[in-house]
Order: structure tokens, then C-alpha cells, then sequence
């Protein structure tokens, strides 16, 4: 079972500055890793985080198919990264499937641009026991969704992932807290499959980084995302058409979708440690009566979370069958991802979420009563 390490796999590595890694042009890891095995002399043996990289990368070259799951309602980065990685297997021959475990299963519009979504099935259409899963994005097993029990049927299942509240799950671990993104992961990847960077891949991967870094103006931003950034840049993609997709294009329902969560939002000075919260909560019946999804409200948090007096901002989104899905931030004074975690969800200390059935009054009590302040704030 995937639930399972196998063999001599590390069942818990973390990576550090993955994102510095894979110059354009640099030769492919197989390429180096021949040479010096060519050399004359006694060996030293991988360990740690390079051991994982290797066997995932012996894996892949081992498989056939490969199923691609990113998290359920999938963001920039999570879809970024799995397309980014879809595409270039398939260029080395693997038979590709990507997919997420939600139904109906829907692609933001936002993210429609992307390219490689023909290779998305339907979760029904991944394997019972599939040959290799590659997982990204995931902070946790609840956030496989539909694909959960299929993904730990595999007798591989590698995780890439950036959320530090990510337990460790499967058999492969490459998460690194570090990054910005799972994209830069996927970068690595792609650098160590020796597959050169195209408009089409830079295309995802900007996308990955670009969202989880807020356009590049979250801390987690280094000089490495920087020139992660300016190698996508050189292959032509236009940075600013894919930037004005993600944020800057919506529905005129949206607006009023808006103009009703901004109307319900709530200011409350005490809670947080005194630092405040403000939160509001939008029902499902309002995405019908103005034909918006909720995947298309994501960023509604990113308005709510700008009032001054306010430390942590909360978007609750009514899904039809009644479960609130949780989207927090805060600006550094508060762990969220804590908080979220005693929700049975997870994320970043800036940023994480939840779903969880219950009355929004209940869920907001919830939640209000486990915001705890850090001393001295966390760095991410």
C-alpha cells in the first residue's frame, strides 16, 4: 500500500532551497550522475533528500503510466504543477492522466489558459490500483478527495508538496517548506528528467509561482523564485496576459457576489489576542442567483484581508450540500495554518483553509477560539 514506505525510501525528507537548482542549459542529472559513476574510486551513497529525488526519478523512468492528482478545488499552483509535469512525461513517452478528486469536477476559469488540460480525465477514469501517482500540492490525504483511496492503492505514490503542514503521506517525500510553490518542485523535476523548459511548461509553472507567491509579493519570495522567474520569462510567455487572467478578469456576477460578502463581513477587535479578525461568509444561494462557481470567489479573501485593524481575514463558501470551505490569511502575527489544522485542514502560517460541515456561527466560533498570536511572529 502507498500508506506505506517502501523499501529503503526516506519516509520523511524535507528540502532546502530547491528553487536555486536547474539553470537553464545545466546538463541533465542523468547525464552527470553517469559520469561520475564512470569514474574509478570507492562510492558514497545518497542520502536524505537526493536518495528520494533519485528514487522518484528511477520510478518515473520505470513506469509506463503515470496518474498526475493535484488537490481537490485546484489553484494555480496545484493545477500549474500538475499539467507542468503532465506535459513533459508525456514528451518522454509516459502514458499521462491528470486529474483531481472532485465531482463534477471543474477547471477555474481563471486557469482555462493553461495548456495540457487535454490530458485531465475525470477521476472515475484513474486506475483502482494505479502504476505511479505523483502527487502535488497536497497538505494532506483529506484534500486528495474522490482519489484518496485510489492514490494509496499504488504501490508508488510520490508526494511534492511545499505546505509545511503536510503529515508526510505516501512512500516518496519531496516536501520543502522553503519553497514558494510545489512549481518550483516541479521545476527540479523537470530539470532531473532532463526535459528543457517551452512556452507550454513555463506557461504552468509560472502560473504555480506566480499564485501561491501573490504576484510575487508574499515573504516567501526569494532571489531564487526571482530567476526561477526570469528562465520562464526567456522562453516568450506573456507574463502579463497570464497575470491579467488570474487576477484581474471575472463576471459582473462576481461583483455581486462581492458587494453581498462585503455587505455580511464582520469585524471583531478582541478576537486573535486583541490582534482582530474580520470574516465573512458566502451562500451557495448567491453563486446561483448570479451564475458564479465558488472556485471563481477565491480571491475574494484577498480583498477581505486589507482593513488595517485586522490581523486575520476568514471567507467561508457554501458548497450545495451545506460544507463551508474555510480560506484564511493573515499578516503575520497569527499561525492560521494551525488554526485550519484544528479543522481538519492545513496550509501555510500567511495562508491555509478547511471545509467542514456545520453553521457558519459554529465554524467562526471554531475557529476564533484556536487563533492563537506567535512571539515573535513566523517567518514562511
Amino acid at each position: 500500500m502507498a500508506g506505506e514506505p517502501a523499501g529503503a525510501v526516506v519516509a520523511s525528507t524535507t528540502l532546502v532551497d530547491t528553487a536555486a537548482s536547474g539553470a537553464a542549459g545545466a546538463p541533465s542529472t542523468s547525464a552527470v550522475e553517469g559520469a561520475l559513476a564512470a569514474l574509478p574510486g570507492p562510492r558514497t551513497e545518497a542520502t536524505g533528500a537526493e536518495l528520494v529525488w533519485q528514487q522518484v526519478v528511477a520510478e518515473i523512468g520505470r513506469a509506463r503510466s503515470v496518474d498526475l492528482i493535484c488537490h481537490i478545488c485546484p489553484d494555480g499552483d496545484a493545477l500549474g504543477s500538475a499539467l507542468a509535469a503532465g506535459i513533459a512525461l508525456r514528451s518522454l513517452g509516459h502514458e499521462v492522466r491528470v486529474s483531481f478528486g472532485d465531482d463534477p469536477q471543474v477547471v477555474p476559469e481563471s486557469l482555462a489558459f493553461l495548456p495540457g488540460q487535454e490530458l485531465i480525465v475525470p477521476a472515475a477514469d484513474v486506475p483502482d490500483v494505479p502504476e505511479l501517482v505523483l502527487c502535488f500540492d497536497v497538505a494532506s490525504e483529506g484534500r486528495l478527495g474522490l482519489l484518496h483511496e485510489k492514490a494509496f492503492a499504488a504501490p508508488v505514490l510520490a508526494v511534492l508538496d511545499h505546505h509545511a503542514s503536510n503529515p508526510g503521506f505516501g512512500t516518496h517525500q519531496l516536501i520543502d517548506p522553503a519553497a514558494p510553490a510545489t512549481a518550483v518542485l516541479v521545476d527540479e523535476l523537470l530539470r532531473r528528467l532532463g526535459v528543457p523548459l517551452d512556452q507550454d511548461l513555463a506557461t504552468c509553472l509560472y502560473t504555480g509561482v506566480a499564485t501561491d507567491t501573490g504576484s510575487f509579493k508574499y515573504r516567501a519570495t526569494t532571489p531564487a523564485t526571482h530567476e526561477l522567474a526570469g528562465r520562464l520569462l526567456a522562453t516568450g510567455i506573456r507574463h502579463d496576459l497570464i497575470s491579467r487572467q488570474l487576477w484581474d478578469t471575472g463576471s459582473f456576477g462576481y461583483l455581486k457576489v462581492l458587494a453581498g460578502a462585503l455587505q455580511r463581513a464582520v469585524y471583531e477587535p478582541q478576537a486573535a489576542g486583541g490582534l482582530g479578525l474580520v470574516w465573512t461568509w458566502v451562500p451557495y444561494q448567491d453563486l446561483v442567483l448570479f451564475g458564479v462557481t465558488v472556485e471563481e470567489i477565491e480571491g475574494l479573501i484577498d480583498t477581505l484581508r486589507r482593513p488595517a485593524e485586522a490581523e486575520v481575514a476568514l471567507v467561508l463558501k457554501q458548497d450545495p450540500d451545506g460544507t463551508l470551505r474555510g480560506s484564511s490569511r493573515s499578516k503575520g502575527a497569527v499561525d492560521v495554518a494551525r488554526a485550519c489544522a484544528e479543522l481538519g485542514g492545513g496550509g501555510h502560517t500567511y495562508a491555509a483553509g478547511f471545509s467542514v460541515r456545520d453553521e457558519v456561527e459554529a465554524v467562526v466560533a471554531r475557529f476564533r477560539a484556536v487563533l492563537r498570536p506567535v512571539d515573535p511572529p513566523a517567518l514562511e
